[in-house]
Formats: C-alpha cells, sequence, structure tokens
C-alpha cells in the first residue's frame, strides 16, 4: 500500500499466511498467469527453506460471468465445466513443480460465507439492496477507497457523486462504481442461482476472496499476491469489503508480479501469442521445466519478455546444471544417491558457497540474482569448503527455485561426428591404426569418445 519494502516475518510470531488470487476455471491458463502462480511458489518456497512456517491458501473461481456464459456455451452444467478446466489447472501446477496450496477453497463451496459478509456490510451502512434483487456495496462509506491502485481522487469524487453501479464482474479503471456484492438472478445465468436473503442470484466476483481470506487467515494476515492486473477493481474492492465487514488490516503486504510480455509484445488471442504450457510442449517442443526457468529469470518487479530463443536459454541453464550437479556429487562421494527430501532441505543451517543464492532470494525475493550466484557457486562448489555441505546446498537452492534437473541422457551423435566414427571403423579395418587415432583425436575435439565393442562401436559424449 505504501510502495516501500517491508521485511516479511508472520504476524503471530509462528506461521506466514499469505492469500493468493488463484485461476478462474473457464479455460486453460496461459503462461502469463503461471508467471504469477510459480512465483508465488518460489516465494513460499525461499521462506520455508529459510526456516519459516507458511499457510498458502489459493481459490478457485468456479462461479463468475465466464464460467457461467462459457458453460453455457459448453452444452454443460456448471459444475462439471469448472472441474474440468480446475483438474487440468492442477496438472499444469503438477507439471511445473508448483507446491500445493495448504488450502485451496472454491467460491461455490463458501457461499453461505459470503451471503455471511454481505450481511454484515448491509447492517453496518457499507452495503445497499437494489430494485433488481442485486446487492452493491457504497464506495462512499469507505474513505480509503484507491489507496491500492493510487485512484485520482478527483475521479473517485465524480464516480461517487454520480453514485453509479458496476454490475459487471470485471471493468475498467474508469468506471469507479459502487460494486456488485450479490447479483440477482438474470435469465443469462441459467440455473446458475442460489437462495438469499435478497431473492434467486449469485455472488460477484469480488467478494469470494474476501470471505475466504477471512475464514482461512483471519481479519489480518501477512500477504495478498496477485498478477498486477488485479490491483484494480478486485483488490481495491477486496479491500474495502473486507475492512469494513470484518476490520482488521487485512493484507499487510501486498505482491504484484508484472506482466508477461511475449516477444515484445502483449499477450492477446487477436495476436495469436496466448500461450499454454500444453501448446509450449507441443510446439516447439519446450519442457515445463524450461517454461518454469523463463518464468522465474527475471525480477518479479519487472515485465518479463518472453521468447523461444529465451526457452533453449533455459533448456542450455538445465543442461549445465545437469552436469554440474555430476561433477559435484563426484567430489562430494554422492554419485548416484538422492538429495534430501524437500522437507530435509528446508531444514539445512549451511548452504556452502551457494548461501549467496539464498540471500539473494532472500532479498526482495530476485530470481535472477539467486540465478546467477547459483551459477557462481558452481565454479567453486567441487573444491572450496566441503563438497558433500555444498552438494546438499546446491540441492537447497533447487528446492527454493522449484527447479527439478532433467534426465539428459545420451544425445544423438551428429551426422559429422558419425561420418568421423565410420571413418575410425574403416581405418580400423585395414589395420591403419595411425589413421585411426587421428580420427580419435578428432572426435575428442568434437566433444565425442568412441567405446569399440564385439558388436561395433558405440559413440559417448565427452
Amino acid at each position: 500500500m505504501t510502495r516501500e519494502m517491508r521485511e516479511l516475518q508472520p504476524a503471530d510470531g509462528k506461521t506466514f499466511g499469505f492469500y493468493c488470487c488463484g485461476p478462474t476455471v473457464y479455460g486453460p491458463a496461459h503462461i502469463g498467469n503461471f508467471r504469477t502462480f510459480v512465483l508465488n511458489d518460489v516465494l513460499r518456497r525461499v521462506m520455508e527453506v529459510s526456516g519459516m512456517r507458511t499457510k498458502h491458501v489459493r481459490n478457485i473461481t468456479d462461479v463468475d460471468d465466464k464460467t457461467i456464459r462459457d458453460s453455457q456455451a459448453a452444452g454443460m452444467g456448471l459444475t462439471e465445466f469448472t472441474e474440468k478446466w480446475t483438474a487440468r489447472f492442477h496438472r499444469d501446477c503438477e507439471d511445473l513443480n508448483c507446491l500445493k496450496p495448504h488450502v485451496e477453497p472454491s467460491a461455490v463451496q463458501h457461499i453461505p460465507d459470503q451471503i455471511a459478509l454481505i450481511e454484515a456490510l448491509i447492517e453496518k451502512g457499507h452495503a445497499y439492496s437494489a430494485g433488481d434483487g442485486s446487492v452493491y456495496f457504497k464506495i462512499a462509506s469507505f474513505r480509503d477507497y484507491g489507496k491500492l491502485a493510487r485512484l485520482d481522487q478527483q475521479d473517485l469524487e465524480l464516480g461517487k457523486t454520480q453514485n453509479r453501479r458496476a454490475n459487471a464482474d470485471e471493468y475498467e479503471k474508469d468506471s469507479i462504481s459502487d460494486f456488485v456484492l450479490w447479483k440477482g438472478r438474470r435469465p443469462e445465468d441459467g440455473d446458475n442461482y442460489w437462495e438469499s436473503p435478497w431473492g434467486e442470484g449469485r455472488p460477484g466476483w469480488h467478494l469470494e476472496c474476501s470471505a475466504m481470506s477471512f475464514k482461512y487467515l483471519g481479519e489480518t494476515f501477512d500477504l495478498h499476491s496477485g498478477g498486477e492486473d488485479l490491483k484494480f477493481p478486485h483488490h481495491e474492492n477486496e479491500i474495502a469489503q473486507s475492512r469494513c465487514a470484518c476490520g482488521g488490516e487485512f493484507a499487510r503486504t501486498w505482491f504484484h508480479p508484472r506482466f508477461l510480455m511475449v516477444d515484445g509484445e502483449k499477450m492477446s488471442k487477436s495476436l495469436n501469442n496466448l500461450y499454454t504450457l500444453e501448446d509450449l510442449e507441443n510446439d516447439p517442443g519446450a519442457t515445463a521445466m524450461e517454461v518454469r526457468y523463463v518464468l522465474i529469470s527475471a525480477h518479479h518487479r519487472k515485465q518479463l519478455n518472453f521468447t523461444f530463443d529465451g526457452l533453449h536459454a533455459a533448456r542450455e541453464a538445465l543442461g549445465k546444471l545437469v552436469r554440474a550437479e555430476a561433477r559435484l556429487a563426484k567430489a562430494a562421494g554422492q554419485d548416484g544417491q538422492a538429495a534430501l527430501s524437500y522437507k530435509e532441505l528446508c531444514r539445512l543451517e549451511d548452504h556452502g558457497v551457494f548461501a549467496p543464492a539464498l540471500a539473494a532470494l532472500n532479498d526482495d525475493l530476485n530470481t535472477a540474482e539467486g540465478l546467477g550466484q547459483l551459477f557462481k557457486g558452481l565454479r567453486t562448489a567441487a573444491t572450496e569448503g566441503d563438497p558433500g555441505v555444498n552438494w546438499l546446498g546446491f540441492h537447497a537452492i533447487l528446492a527454493a527455485l522449484g527447479l527439478l534437473l532433467p534426465d539428459l541422457g545420451d544425445p544423438e551423435a551428429p551426422p559429422e561426428v558419425v561420418a568421423l566414427a565410420e571413418k575410425r571403423q574403416e581405418a580400423r579395418a585395414t589395420k591403419d591404426w595411425a589413421g585411426a587415432d587421428a580420427v580419435r583425436d578428432e572426435l575428442k575435439k568434437l566433444g565425442w569418445t568412441v567405446k569399440d565393442g564385439q558388436n561395433g562401436y558405440e559413440l559417448k559424449p565427452l
């Protein structure tokens, strides 16, 4: 709210409670959505690897304008439709190695809680019912409205005095209006309605997060997160209705990762650059870990420009980490051994030469610097300090970043390497041992070695 840097500590001294606005499940989440979810995952992991307990709450929006509209267009019931897309979201999260939230409530499951919150707002004079069975929040009753999004005070006063109402779940910043808490039943809603003291209808989109954060984290909690596009109206409305109905400070800290661009342009359906994880896995054949690496490669307060070159660089970087881990494991006497479990890595106190990487992550969640320090530590991890401590510290940083190292296997030899190997075989067949040795040296220069056997030869990368 103040735009100041704040140290993250649990208000109760025990558990850091934070709420992340989750997906609206009317289609597959795209990589722009996942930048926020992955960075929230890194935030949680860094705190846990640093020894802090967390309580992570992330909601599922399974009733709003879009879910109702698209479920009816698909000829499906709302529950069947949203469960389908919720399952897809969970699969993508698992592929991206995101930890499951401790609590994942849905809007439909908490309609009674939302009705109770509206009743409290009406009783305290912050909400009123309209003639169509809808209930609206009266923004003129909350003097701090607009502070998070830094709304222009003159425009804010104009919006209040005109007594405009916004019945849509989402609207633009210039529509400063009393916002809907309960939407009276309309023909286009079909069978998607619930009973309430104001008649049949359903909750407005902004209400669910207030009801669920209050239920699972209390009237004041440590951090609230979501994409930067949610500052207004969603988070602004959450603050107003929560503080007026529940009291307390609501969120002590806010975390809004910046937008993701694609090839320097904003993601949009019209530009055909709104990629899902499945899109990138199919073409250009990226892995989920390569996508995750790209999503954490820039600081959360900087726009990330997503490119296919960036995906290629991520593949190379992960390959370097695999090879470096193998060298470090050998130096530590841990060849072929699995590292400690995530919970065990969270209890480590000594991270060896990788302590600066964790320090960078703890400094404003600087993932770009954290990755840089990870590679820097690998230069000396096998020779400086205790290789065993460094090996565990390396895996702790991977755990904090949520990176799983791929199994590279043996790559296929390129045609020029195969041609040289065949040339060597011909030399050996004519007992031209000097020629065969010369070709072997050429292969080494290209990064390959050849192993002879009874049934021919086998090429191996050095």
